[in-house]
């Protein structure tokens, strides 16, 4: 049976202004950051959507019938902002349905949701992401710092496998190829919440992936990126990097089985 994700976020644009002397010029550049995910899940049992960030703050559903399309939503290096202030209310001053309220209720009547880390993820660069003491946080196995969260690991650090027994895990065997930062989180004190992995005692020993419940869905944390760059080229081509999103995405959704 197919299962339907809906992937928001993981797109960005840069400008930059190039000095040449006397003069200058400037460029823009759009980029999308999910391309690894994208291509491990193609002829998989599961259908994804991919709404990039810029889209999402006006496409992505007011109302429980659009969200009910899915059996899994991953939030992926977006802030709340972009779900909380659309055209209409920010330039309008118009009401419109909370988002983040909708996530949570969708949640909990049978949903399956993933926060992915990033920039702007969890509490983010700056703290700007400002997902803390919101509904979205309240459906999530951790909380989020009240500051920027961002563990930068420009060494690298290989990820210490605390259940190597669970379904999400299987087929993983061996070390991990090497992360380079993560969005630190607390734990909540919860019976349902499992630490699958994080990193090892000398970067810390942060959660890197988090597994909990609300009310009848399932929810996660995994608290480095998708893709680049806190995923190295080698972890995106290590052949566990899909069997990894597959197992969670599976597990995720179970309960739409």
């Amino acid at each position: 049976m197919t299962k339907k994700v809906l992937l928001v976020g993981e797109s960005w644009v840069s400008s930059a202004t190039h000095y040449k002397g006397f003069d200058q010029f400037g460029s823009v550049t759009f980029h999308l950051g999910a391309e690894p995910l994208v291509k491990a899940l193609e002829d998989s049992d599961f259908a994804l959507t991919y709404m990039p960030a810029h889209e999402a703050v006006e496409k992505f559903p007011y109302d429980m019938a659009e969200l009910d399309a899915y059996d899994a939503i991953i939030l992926s290096d977006i802030g709340s902002n972009s779900l909380l202030l659309p055209p209409d209310v920010w330039l309008h001053s118009r009401t419109v349905p909370n988002r983040l309220k909708l996530i949570k209720a969708w949640v909990e009547k049978g949903g399956g949701l993933l926060m992915a880390g990033g920039y702007l993820s969890f509490q983010g660069i700056d703290g700007k992401a400002r997902w803390r003491r919101t509904p979205v946080e309240d459906t999530l196995p951790v909380r989020c710092l009240p500051y920027d969260d961002r563990v930068e690991m420009p060494e690298g650090a290989v990820a210490s496998i605390v259940r190597p027994d669970h379904p999400v895990l299987a087929g993983l065997e061996g070390d991990w190829p090497l992360l380079l930062g993560v969005n630190e989180v607390e734990l909540r004190d919860r019976a349902d919440v499992e630490v699958l992995a994080r990193l090892p005692d000398d970067q810390g020993g942060h959660p890197l992936l988090v597994l909990g419940a609300h009310g009848r869905g399932r929810a996660a944390a995994w608290t480095s990126d998708i893709g680049p760059h806190w995923l190295s080229p080698a972890f995106c081509a290590w052949e566990g990097y899909g069997r990894l999103w597959k197992n969670l995405l599976g597990w995720l959704t179970e309960a739409h089985s």
